[in-house]
């Protein structure tokens, strides 16, 4: 497929659209590997990147010492791209958090932002707010073979185990995912406590992009329920549902997951 300049038309008149694919907690840009091939085989472009101490990023968790620079890949990419171009700009997991910065930083240069059975801050409470929530409402579930640590400046940092990546995120997916993902996760962290003192993301700015959150029904880690409670809490543009995916929709549903994306693309040019 011969690269095309932004802008241009591809077969049937559509618009050439620029997806950019941020990761969940402990993966990296491999987990989008089924989602970049579908996107690009109908001639999109997709960027996939590691943030900070993610995937084969060169830094070390004990060297990313706040969310902003856990983040500053993405805002470099933002940063980066020509005036007039906007971009779909996709979170999963705990990618919300680091969509909502960018959102918050460089609003004129996304035409929507999309979570992905993502958490989802508002423009009322400090951004830690539904971290909190969310904790509040699982501290009780087993962690299964998970590793929890507690360090003085990030807080918390945690290493999904084999057990609870089969059991609460991948339950769904395919055995070869889940060995994938066994293979490549790293240890990361919340930043819970520099997400506690940081500003709230504007109703200007993050509030002023249109969102949508597709929900995944079958999501053990963050339950339908709660991902209903943050669109209530901080209503989108649409919402839309990928039934029988499990946490990783990219893994157990890409060609559903794709599709949301597709229709997305043509609502929000």
């Amino acid at each position: 497929m011969r690269n095309r300049d932004i802008g241009e038309k591809m077969e049937g008149g559509e618009s050439k659209k620029h997806f950019v694919l941020v990761h969940g907690a402990c993966h990296g840009a491999w987990c989008w590997y089924k989602l970049s091939t579908l996107l690009t085989s109908v001639g999109h472009r997709v960027t996939a990147f590691d943030l900070a101490a993610c995937g084969v990023h060169p830094k070390k968790l004990s060297e990313v010492h706040t969310f902003s620079d856990y983040s500053e890949p993405l805002i470099e990419i933002l940063a980066s791209l020509p005036s007039q171009e906007k971009v779909i700009l996709v979170g999963h997991s705990f990618g919300g958090f680091s969509i909502s910065r960018a959102m918050n930083t460089f609003p004129e240069k996304i035409s929507a932002a999309v979570f992905v059975a993502a958490l989802m801050p508002d423009s009322s409470n400090p951004p830690s707010y539904v971290i909190e929530k969310h904790l509040e409402k699982t501290h009780e579930e087993p962690i299964l073979d998970s590793q929890i640590m507690n360090t003085l400046d990030r807080g918390v940092e945690y290493l999904f185990g084999p057990n609870f990546l089969g059991h609460k995120l991948y339950q769904c997916s395919s055995l070869e995912d889940l060995t994938l993902a066994t293979t490549l996760i790293r240890v990361t962290s919340l930043f819970l406590e520099d997400l506690r003192k940081g500003p709230i993301f504007s109703k200007e700015n993050y509030g002023s992009v249109s969102r949508v959150y597709i929900v995944c029904d079958e999501d053990k880690t963050i339950t339908e329920d709660f991902q209903r409670w943050m669109i209530e809490n901080n209503p989108v543009k649409e919402v839309k549902v990928i039934q029988g995916s499990d946490h990783m929709p990219m893994f157990s549903k890409p060609q559903e997951l794709c599709n949301h994306l597709l229709e997305i693309a043509k609502a929000y040019p």
